[in-house]
């Protein structure tokens, strides 16, 4: 672990600015970027409010806050990552974005450089065909939202070295996560059932099953126990990544179990993606 100083996280959206907050918090010096100044300052700025409400319920100091903060930097361009000693991509989930931006990371970066993608369904093989060290590639599955959820999902690639590995899950550790292993298969373990299980939830508006989706949750919430219905939670995840992981698993299980809800593909058509746009299953 000494030799990892510095981290740097490709994409400051909800996934993105979470794990430079987490890292910076944990001791490290991060360099946060993403393709646009808006999007990068839209990041501080979530960060800054996550820092400030740690410190409002005494999770930690004005000081540890204040000092995790000045340990994040972001750019725009992707030469500022050059002299990183781990890089953590947290871009959306397509394939295509993702091999652009690891072959452009794998000639970029030190060739001992480790890879981690935070992918929540798509192949770690995949991605790291695409590179000249796929032994340094590895799935870092963050849950959201990062600074406050515990686990960390590790998933390797068929070539992932143990070192890889090893070294991936100290890191982990060191901020503070707790980890599990996965085998590359589609949506890794917390996918591969989480989402059918909302998928059906939405299946439970399409057919009738009830008329409110208020009602759906309600239902799971009470009944299963669960701190926040699956449909509340889509609109959280965002319809448009729920829709994508879905697709993975239809397209690489090749089962009808998994097939995308009809309206599940109807709200993502309308643009009501959830929080982030002020509408999803529910108004914001």
């Amino acid at each position: 672990m000494n030799e990892i100083k510095t981290i740097g996280v490709i994409g400051a959206g909800q996934m993105g600015n979470g794990i430079a907050q987490v890292a910076a918090v944990a001791g490290f010096t991060v360099i946060m970027r993403d393709v646009d100044q808006k999007f990068v300052d839209k990041g501080v700025a979530t960060i800054e409010k996550s820092l400030k409400k740690l410190v409002e319920k005494e999770k930690m100091t004005a000081d540890a806050a204040q000092a995790a903060r000045a340990r994040i930097t972001t750019c725009v361009d992707l030469e500022g990552l050059k002299d990183v000693d781990f890089a953590v991509e947290a871009i959306p989930e397509k394939l295509e974005w993702k091999h652009d931006l690891f072959r452009k990371l794998d000639e970029l970066t030190r060739p001992e450089v480790i890879l981690a993608t935070n992918t929540s369904s798509i192949s770690i093989t995949k991605i790291a065909a695409c590179t000249k060290r796929p032994d340094k590639v590895v799935g870092m599955h963050f849950m959201n939202p990062v600074p406050l959820m515990q686990l960390v999902e590790l998933i390797r690639g068929i070539a992932t070295s143990d070192e890889t590995y090893a070294l991936t899950k100290a890191l982990s550790e060191k901020m503070g996560k707790i980890t599990v292993v996965a085998h590359d298969f589609p949506g890794f373990i917390v996918n591969r059932i989480l989402m059918p299980m909302i998928n059906e939830a939405v299946y439970c508006l399409y057919e009738g099953v009830a008329d409110q989706p208020a009602d759906v949750d309600q239902g799971m919430k009470l009944g299963t126990n669960q701190p926040m219905g699956p449909l509340a939670l889509a609109d959280l995840i965002g319809l448009d990544t729920c829709l994508s992981i879905m697709n993975v698993l239809h397209e690489g299980l090749g089962d009808s179990k998994y097939r995308p809800c009809p309206l599940l593909k109807q709200y993502v058509d309308a643009g009501w993606l959830g929080r982030k746009v002020g509408r999803g299953f529910y108004t914001y």
